[in-house]
This record gives structure tokens, C-alpha cells and sequence, in this order.
């Protein structure tokens, strides 16, 4: 178990994981035509910086927490692989959270067979829930915003996380999600709209 989840309880278990994770990739390199990889203490950075942001855009499009963790971790180490390759033309996160979102949607199709129903409701204790747990004080509206967040389509429950929780701009979202800003302020509108009063308490 990767031990992600909604929010870094096991950071010091994390950290370890992210510097033996480091060393091997490393040490594999060595030898070996592969380009040397970047400093091992910027993994551990990217999981505590990043990796619970990483994780809710994960869920949000697998929607089944063994797999987002998977994902999570797949894409800690494409990031810090890929880090000599950052331009700093958008945010640090934007970056990480777009590979993020690429490698869950070809996680699922690759493991189609196991894939969570899309037609199945999120559970309530997902990290969805938790992280907005602490914006919506009305159990029964965090209810019935999880519900609602579960029945948007994948593109629209994506721009909510990204816009309500994880507080990326238009902008952002677009490059994250690889769309025209004008569908990102549609699909926040429309899903604002069917997320209702669950939302009202810390909508912008």
C-alpha cells in the first residue's frame, strides 16, 4: 500500500519510500546508457509538496482508491524523471497535476476489466470527501455534494477538483486538462450549478 490517501499521514514512510525509490532508479542508470536521474531529495519534495493533490486528481478519474494510489505513485516518479524537462511555463503543480491526469486516463485503459463502474457513486469516506469536509460543516450537504460530484461526467468532476479544491485558476486547469479555457468555465458553471447548495459555502 502506497499509503497516500487524502491526506499525508505517514509522511516520514512516504519520505523513505521516495529516497529508495531514488536510489534504485539510480543506481539502475548507472552503467547504462539512461541519462542520469535528477537529485533524489526532489522526489521527496514532490510527495510532500504535491502528492496529495496528485492523488485527489487521480480518484477523480479512476474513482477506486487502490488504483489512484497506484497512479499517485507512477506519477511521483514520471515527474521527478521528468523534472530536467520543466520549463516553468506553467506552475510546478499545474505540470505535475496534467501528468497526473495523463496517467490515470491510461490507467484505465489499461485495466478497463477493473476499472471502477463510472455509474457507481463515490464512497463517502473517499479523499474527495474528507478534503472538503473541512468547508462543508453540514454533513448532510457534504453528502449530497459527494453524490453530485459522482454523477458529473469525468471532464467536468476533473475542472471541480482542480477549481474548487486543489484552487488552480482557469488557466491552469486548461493546460491540465489539455482543453480550451472556454469549455473549463462552461463545465465549472454547468457542474456549480448541479452541485448546488452542497457548493455555495466556498464557491468564489
Amino acid at each position: 500500500m502506497f499509503l497516500l490517501g487524502p491526506r499525508i499521514r505517514h509522511r516520514p514512510l512516504l519520505i523513505a519510500w521516495a529516497i529508495e525509490t531514488a536510489r534504485r532508479i539510480s543506481e539502475a542508470a548507472r552503467g547504462s546508457q539512461e541519462p542520469t536521474p535528477p537529485d533524489p531529495d526532489d522526489l521527496s519534495a514532490l510527495v510532500v509538496e504535491h502528492g496529495e493533490s496528485i492523488y485527489r486528481v487521480a480518484l477523480s478519474v479512476v474513482r477506486d482508491k487502490a488504483l489512484a494510489e497506484d497512479v499517485a505513485q507512477d506519477t511521483l516518479v514520471k515527474a521527478w524523471l521528468a523534472l530536467p524537462t520543466f520549463r516553468g511555463e506553467s506552475s510546478l503543480k499545474s505540470w505535475v497535476l496534467r501528468i497526473a491526469r495523463n496517467t490515470a486516463i491510461s490507467t484505465i485503459r489499461a485495466n478497463r476489466a477493473i476499472a471502477t463502474d463510472p455509474f457507481t457513486l463515490p464512497d463517502e469516506e473517499t479523499s474527495v470527501a474528507r478534503s472538503v469536509e473541512r468547508k462543508v460543516e453540514n454533513r448532510e450537504a457534504m453528502h449530497d455534494f459527494v453524490t453530485a460530484l459522482g454523477e458529473l461526467d469525468d471532464l467536468s468532476r476533473s475542472v471541480v477538483v482542480l477549481r474548487e479544491i486543489e484552487g488552480l485558476s482557469y488557466d491552469e486547469i486548461a493546460g491540465v486538462l489539455e482543453v480550451p479555457l472556454s469549455t473549463v468555465k462552461t463545465r465549472l458553471m454547468r457542474a456549480r450549478k448541479r452541485l448546488g447548495s452542497a457548493l455555495e459555502e466556498w464557491a468564489p
